[in-house]
């Protein structure tokens, strides 16, 4: 296998493929031989960026509408002739000090719009899609904020439920050979540099929310180019049999958070006892 044929002959829609990350995951699978059509909310920089990708084909717009994800998905099947592949890399950041005590309605459903509604609209647009053709690799990207540590609002809770709704489409589409996983990548991007951010970083570890290692990391991403290949292993036959996993990409480390699973606090029969009481609750907790 030389280095342009492991995606050849499939057809990729890349949303956020302008800049950042999804730049970067655009050129490579372009690279690896996929049909790419670059997808960003401003025109000039998907013309642009689809100038600069060998094959790539511009498709500006924002997916959250749903009938700019539809033809999206068309452009890419019109294009290339199918929609083998979905990576969801667009996002926006949390509005500088923003918590849930001074965050507006409006600022919350932009947050959760530009993160969960995108990646909703696209996936709904491609799923019959790729069902239909029995195969397809979806991609979303999500981030360490759905932790909490960074604090915010609309951005962990839009992250958050991107992971939950790719875990749901998972479980649904396996049966019919479609694979979604998430991928929650560390690079200097737009979003992740300026004097901005670094103040909101330092304020973060100021405050505890974020450990000395967290905050070294954050302050010191490396670039795009070094998150990209796991989005590419993930939409490859070399990650066939993986699905429904969120994976981590930051620099030089790849990792895997452990699906989650309940540890036993207390147990007993409904048949024979009583509900447990606030105070053995407690008792049980520790």
């Amino acid at each position: 296998m030389t280095s342009s044929d492991l995606l050849s002959g499939r057809g990729a829609v890349v949303v956020g493929g302008t800049r950042g990350i999804g730049r970067a995951v655009a050129e490579l699978l372009a690279a690896r031989g996929a049909g790419v059509v670059v997808n960003g909310r401003d025109a000039d920089a998907a013309r642009e960026a689809a100038e600069r990708i060998p094959g790539a084909v511009a498709h500006p717009g924002s997916p959250s509408e749903p009938a700019v994800a539809d033809a999206l998905i068309d452009a890419c099947v019109g294009a290339f002739g199918s929609i083998d592949i979905l990576v969801n890399c667009a996002g926006t950041a949390e509005p500088a000090g923003s918590s849930i005590l001074n965050v507006t309605t409006a600022q919350f459903q932009e947050l959760l719009n530009a993160h969960l509604g995108t990646v909703f609209q696209t996936c709904r647009a491609a799923a019959p899609r790729m069902v239909r053709q029995g195969s397809g690799a979806i991609v979303n990207t999500s981030s360490f904020a759905f932790l909490g540590d960074y604090g915010g609002t609309g951005y962990p809770a839009g992250k958050g439920a991107v992971n939950s709704l790719t875990l749901a489409i998972a479980a649904e589409l396996a049966e019919h050979g479609v694979r979604a996983n998430v991928v929650c990548p560390g690079a200097k991007t737009r979003l992740s540099s300026g004097a901005e951010y670094e103040a909101h970083i330092a304020a973060l570890h100021r405050r505890g929310l974020l450990d000395d290692v967290s905050y070294q990391g954050a302050r010191d991403a490396a670039p795009p180019e070094y998150a990209a290949p796991t989005y590419t292993y993930l939409v490859s036959d070399l990650a066939r049999h993986v699905t429904g996993q969120i994976f981590i990409a930051a620099g030089g480390f790849v990792g895997r958070f452990d699906r989650q699973t309940p540890s036993l606090v207390a147990y007993r029969s409904h048949d024979d006892q009583p509900p447990w009481t606030a105070e053995e609750i407690a008792a049980q907790v520790g």
